[in-house]
C-alpha cells in the first residue's frame, strides 16, 4: 500500500465518523435526549454510570434543569437512562472522532507521510474539531444554566455549522488527495451552490432550534398565503429572521427554492465534464425537496423522527456532492515538502 493509500484511507474514515456524528446529533436533538448530562467532564465522562446508585446521582442533577422540571417531570428512571444514552452516545462519538483523526496524523508526522502544507493544513483541521468540542459544551450549558426547555438556537446553529465545516474540509482534503495529479476544468457554480447550501443548512438549524417546523405545517402555503403577514415584525425585522417561527420557517422555505433552482443550474453547468455527478446531484436535490415537503407537513419530529432525521442526512449528503465537485475544480494545492517526493500533490489545471 502506497502512502497515498494509507492517507486517502484515513480521511475518507474521518469522513464517515463525522457524518455519522451529524446523524446522530441529529437525532439527539430530535429525541429531547441533548440535556440529559448536565456536566461537561471530556476525560471522566467517557465512563457511564455503573451501578443504581450512579444512575440515581445522574438523575437528580438532571432534575435541577428546567427541562426536567417544565417539560419531564415525573419521568422515570428508565426513560431517564434513555435519553442519557442518546447524549453519552453522542459524546462518546466525539471521542472517537478525535482519536481516530489525532492518532494517525502524528503517525504519518513521524514518519513523514505528512510533510510542508499537508502538515499543517491537517493540524489546523485538528484545532477545529477540538474546538468543536467546546462549542458543543457552550451550546449544551445553554440549556442547562439558562431558564430554557432546549438550547439556545444560535449556539445550535454554531455548533452544527461549524460540524459542516469541518465535515467539508476533511472531505474536501480526501478528494483533493485522491484527485493528485489529475487535470482539472474550473467551475466556479459548484462553489456558490456550496455556499448558499450551507446557509440553507444554518437556516434548517434555526428551524430546529425555534422549533418552527412544528407549526404551519401545509405545503405550499402558510397561513393560506404565499407570503403570509406578519413576517419581519416580531421582535424586530432582524431578530424576527432567527427567532419568529413563521419569519424563520419561511425564510428555510424561500431559500430551499433558490438553492434548488441553483442547484440544478450548477448541474447543468458541469453536465459536460462531469455528466455523472451532474446527474447525481439534480436526482439528490429533487429527492430533498420532496423530502422536506413531506417532513413538514407530516410534523415528522413529532410523528415521524425517522424521517425527519432522512431529511437531515440526505441534506448532508447533498453537501458531500458539492464539496465534491468543489475539490474537481478547486483542489487544495499543498506540498508534502520536497520535490520529488512519493504523492506530491501539486495539481495541474485545465481552463
Amino acid at each position: 500500500m502506497t502512502n497515498d493509500m494509507h492517507v486517502k484511507l484515513w480521511l475518507y474514515t474521518v469522513t464517515g465518523l463525522i457524518l455519522l456524528m451529524v446523524v446522530v446529533g441529529g437525532l439527539t436533538r430530535l429525541t429531547d435526549s441533548g440535556l440529559s448530562i448536565v456536566e461537561w467532564a471530556p476525560i471522566a465522562g467517557a465512563i457511564p454510570p455503573l451501578t443504581q446508585a450512579d444512575w440515581l446521582y445522574e438523575f437528580e442533577k438532571y432534575k435541577t434543569i428546567s427541562e426536567y422540571q417544565r417539560q419531564n417531570a415525573g419521568m422515570s428512571l428508565d426513560e431517564f437512562k434513555v435519553i442519557y444514552w442518546w447524549e453519552w452516545g453522542h459524546r462518546q462519538l466525539g471521542r472517537l472522532i478525535g482519536f481516530a483523526f489525532a492518532v494517525p496524523l502524528l503517525v504519518f508526522l513521524i514518519n513523514g507521510k505528512l510533510r510542508g502544507g499537508w502538515a499543517v493544513y491537517m493540524t489546523v483541521l485538528l484545532m477545529l474539531g477540538g474546538m468543536q468540542g467546546f462549542v458543543g459544551w457552550f451550546m449544551v450549558e445553554s440549556g442547562v444554566v439558562e431558564d430554557r426547555l432546549d438550547v439556545s438556537p444560535y449556539r445550535l446553529a454554531m455548533h452544527l455549522g461549524l460540524a459542516v465545516i469541518v465535515l467539508g474540509l476533511v472531505y474536501h482534503a480526501a478528494r483533493s488527495w485522491d484527485l493528485a495529479g489529475r487535470s482539472v476544468r474550473t467551475n466556479i457554480w459548484p462553489l456558490v451552490f456550496l455556499g448558499f447550501l450551507y446557509l440553507q443548512i444554518i437556516s434548517g438549524a434555526f428551524v430546529a432550534g425555534t422549533d418552527a417546523g412544528m407549526i404551519y405545517n401545509s405545503w405550499p402555503l402558510m397561513e393560506n398565503a404565499l407570503v403570509p403577514e406578519g413576517l419581519y415584525s416580531d421582535p424586530t425585522p432582524i431578530r424576527a429572521s432567527f427567532e419568529d417561527h413563521l419569519t424563520v420557517q419561511f425564510n428555510h422555505r424561500i431559500l430551499a427554492y433558490f438553492v434548488f433552482a441553483l442547484g440544478l443550474f450548477a448541474a447543468w453547468k458541469v453536465r459536460d465534464v462531469m455528466p455523472k455527478h451532474a446527474l447525481l446531484l439534480s436526482a439528490l436535490l429533487v429527492l430533498q425537496v420532496i423530502l422536506g415537503i413531506i417532513t413538514l407537513v407530516t410534523v415528522a419530529a413529532y410523528d415521524h423522527i425517522w424521517l425527519a432525521a432522512s431529511h437531515q442526512l440526505l441534506g448532508v449528503l447533498l453537501y458531500l456532492v458539492a464539496v465534491d465537485l468543489v475539490a474537481r475544480s478547486y483542489p487544495i494545492r499543498l506540498r508534502l515538502g520536497r520535490a520529488g517526493d512519493l504523492g506530491n500533490h501539486d495539481l495541474g489545471v485545465v481552463k
